[in-house]
């Protein structure tokens, strides 16, 4: 019987995907596997301990540069695997506009 609890279209990577974890605040990071994946979930495996370390809410950063990355949240914890839900319409400070400096000729 499974009793796993999906939504959606799960893509499932053979040997993982290579990703890291970073706290909304960037004061950690994890490297993680990206186990499987769907338009709203996905379950990670954790390299590293994460005992010390706010799972609650975080960044799943899937390139080098940072341009690709969700904002999750944690639906369940297993050791070293970990289940999350992807936050969309996360409310965020608005932008200041930039005042540009005014030029005379």
């Amino acid at each position: 019987m499974n009793t796993e609890r999906r939504a959606g279209d799960r893509v499932e990577f053979e040997h993982g995907y290579a990703a890291r974890i970073m706290s909304i605040d960037g004061t950690w990071q994890r490297e993680v596997l990206l186990e499987d994946v769907s338009d709203s979930e996905a379950k990670l495996t954790v390299f590293g301990s994460t005992e010390d370390i706010n799972l609650d809410e975080f960044f799943l950063v899937l390139s080098n540069w940072g341009h690709a990355h969700r904002r999750c949240e944690r639906v369940w914890l297993n050791g070293d695997q970990i289940g999350v839900r992807f936050l969309k319409n996360v409310q965020q400070k608005p932008r200041r506009e930039r005042k540009r400096p005014k030029f005379e000729m």
